[in-house]
C-alpha cells in the first residue's frame, strides 16, 4: 500500500509541489507585441501560450485546460500559438503539439513574471489580456480568466488589458 501511495504521489506531481508552491504574482506587463507576420487587423483572435518545460506540475494542469479551450473554440476565428521559455529544452505534450503553432519569441516577453502565462490579442491586433490562465493551484474553466474574455472578444466587445495579482501555481520566467 505504501509503494502504491508513493507511486501515485509521484505520478500526480504532488511530490513536486515544493518546487511550485502556490504563490502570489503580479501580472502587469502590456508591452508584448506579436511578430509582424501575425500582427495587425487579421479578423482573428490570437492566443499565445507561454510555457517552461521545467514547470511540469503547473504545465500538467494548464495543458489540460488549454486543450479544453482549443476544442471549445475550434469553430471560432481564434489562432493558438505557443512560446517556450528561452534556453530551455523540452516538448509540449503530444496532445498540444499539433494544436499550437510555435513561435520563437515575442517582443516584450522578457518582462513576463511567471509561467504558465497567456496573452490574447483581439481581431484588430490589440492586446486584450496578458496574465495567468486562472487563480489557484488547479487551472480549470471554473476559475479561468480566459473563457469570459474570449467570449467578450467573440461578441465584438472591447477589452482593455490591466494588471492582476493572482495566486496560483507559477514558475519564474526570469
Amino acid at each position: 500500500m505504501l509503494a502504491i501511495g508513493i507511486a501515485l504521489w509521484q505520478y500526480f506531481g504532488f511530490s513536486n509541489q515544493s518546487s511550485w508552491t502556490e504563490q502570489a504574482i503580479v501580472f502587469e506587463d502590456t508591452s508584448l507585441q506579436l511578430p509582424p507576420e501575425i500582427a495587425g487587423a487579421t479578423g482573428r483572435i490570437r492566443l499565445v501560450h507561454f510555457w517552461d518545460p521545467a514547470c511540469s506540475g503547473c504545465n500538467r494542469e494548464t495543458g489540460a485546460h488549454l486543450s479544453y479551450l482549443i476544442s471549445m473554440y475550434r469553430r471560432e476565428k481564434i489562432d493558438f500559438f505557443s512560446v517556450q521559455k528561452p534556453h530551455t529544452q523540452g516538448d509540449l505534450p503530444l496532445f498540444l503539439r499539433e494544436k499550437l503553432v510555435p513561435l520563437e519569441k515575442l517582443d516584450g516577453m522578457e518582462n513576463i513574471p511567471a509561467s504558465p502565462f497567456v496573452a490574447i490579442w483581439d481581431r484588430n491586433g490589440k492586446l486584450a489580456y496578458a496574465g495567468p490562465y486562472s487563480l489557484g493551484m488547479v487551472c480549470t474553466s471554473a476559475n479561468s480568466f480566459v473563457e469570459p474574455l474570449l467570449d467578450k472578444l467573440l461578441r465584438g466587445e472591447e477589452v482593455e488589458p490591466s494588471g492582476i495579482l493572482a495566486v496560483g501555481c507559477y514558475c519564474s520566467w526570469q
